[in-house]
């Protein structure tokens, strides 16, 4: 296994189920149900093995993705799913798994042959639909069989069957309050259900529509913003207001790119509270009407290039228009934009830009991990029935 393919963002690995979907190949999806201790990646974690031995995404450091290629042989072969527990424990005696890892944790990987039952939760993701995936890990009644699967959508409420016909079978009533958590949250997590004197036990797997990002620009600086930006599973647009440069040919990393007026930016971008902005025109008239759309259109990440005096400057400009707006709306506005790294070349600044949409976008306050108490990954309890 390659690292390029080791290290694809989250975004890629969907894509490339879709892709593998429409393709005549028997594929094998890998993904983490469970974590006992410590581990690299948390539970929703997956790893595509493609047949004829590549994979495409991680689910730990390196530690396991060979074993899993073997895994997913086995799988391929037998058209069943797998559920396999491999413990890293560290351990004097034997390496584990012969690789000498040790992360302190035991993992849970559901090991299953990729079909279309997979097919709605990747269109729901592309369509930027919140969807949870529900799949049947053990059930002690029999009615279910290991992999069986439904999606939970947050917007309808509604628990249907891969086909789209209602899961009238299922226990909708109980799975509504965690798998709208766990959807709207990007998290995963098993639960166990007690009905009609059985358990059944089902994992959970939150997808969240992947955030955007707009940068509007099209300076050198914007590349560097758009290739770490979509590393880190934004959808990127880059939005030009010139119309002389190819974008898409200039900006190969972004998902779109659109070519409008400062003025026209509200109506012909569909900006909300999903939306995240880095304004980087460098020109003081098209930054402050890109800065009023994204304001009125309460864009929770509004990060402008420049020093403080020059959006200090900018709100007079507004004050004289007889535009304001409240403390709330104005907190969303970053500038000068970037985390204090330290550094001064391009893709530095670019780093510290987009690191910092990342935290505001996951809700984090930027430090050290060093000194957060706790474990680095959040643990995820959605109601006394979940684990």
């Amino acid at each position: 296994m390659t690292q390029q393919h080791w290290s694809v963002p989250e975004t890629e690995i969907v894509q490339q189920i879709r892709d593998r979907l429409d393709g005549e190949s028997t594929d094998v999806l890998a993904t983490i149900v469970d974590v006992e201790g410590n581990a690299y990646r948390r539970p929703g974690a997956k790893m595509l093995l493609e047949a004829g031995g590549t994979g495409v995404g991680s689910i730990t450091a390196g530690c396991l993705e060979d074993e899993l290629l073997r895994v997913g042989d086995e799988v391929r072969e037998g058209g069943r799913p797998k559920r396999i527990t491999y413990d890293l424990m560290e351990d004097d005696d034997e390496d584990v798994w012969g690789l000498g890892v040790g992360c302190n944790g035991i993992i849970e990987v559901l090991v299953e042959p990729l079909t279309e039952t997979y097919r709605p939760a990747v269109e729901a993701f592309f369509s930027g639909r919140d969807v949870a995936v529900v799949t049947v890990l053990g059930d002690e009644r029999e009615r279910f069989e290991q992999g069986d699967r439904a999606y939970f959508y947050p917007d309808t409420g509604s628990l249907q069957l891969p086909d789209g016909s209602e899961a009238t079978d299922w226990p909708a009533d109980e799975l509504a309050g965690p798998a709208t958590e766990l959807a709207t949250r990007g998290n995963a997590s098993t639960v166990r259900i007690e009905r009609d004197g059985g358990e059944i036990e089902l994992f959970v797997d939150g997808l969240d529509a992947p955030p955007e990002l707009i940068v509007f620009g099209t300076g050198h600086d914007v590349r560097p913003v758009t290739t770490f930006a979509a590393k880190n599973d934004f959808r990127v647009t880059v939005v030009g207001f010139r119309g002389a440069v190819e974008l898409d040919e200039k900006f190969p990393d972004a998902d779109r790119t659109v070519t409008t007026s400062p003025a026209s930016v509200g109506d012909d971008l569909d900006l909300g509270e999903r939306t995240h902005a880095v304004v980087m025109t460098h020109n003081f008239i098209d930054d402050q009407l890109t800065v009023e759309a994204c304001l009125d259109a309460g864009v929770p990440y509004v990060g402008i290039m420049g020093p403080r005096e020059r959006f200090d400057r900018m709100l007079d400009a507004f004050d004289d228009d007889g535009r304001e707006w409240s403390d709330d709306a104005l907190a969303s506005v970053y500038t000068p934009i970037g985390l204090d790294l330290g550094g001064g070349s391009p893709f530095q600044i670019a780093h510290s830009i987009v690191a910092e949409v990342l935290a505001v976008s996951n809700g984090r306050t930027p430090r050290h991990l060093k000194d957060r108490a706790g474990p680095i990954h959040e643990r995820v309890e959605v109601g006394a029935e979940t684990e």
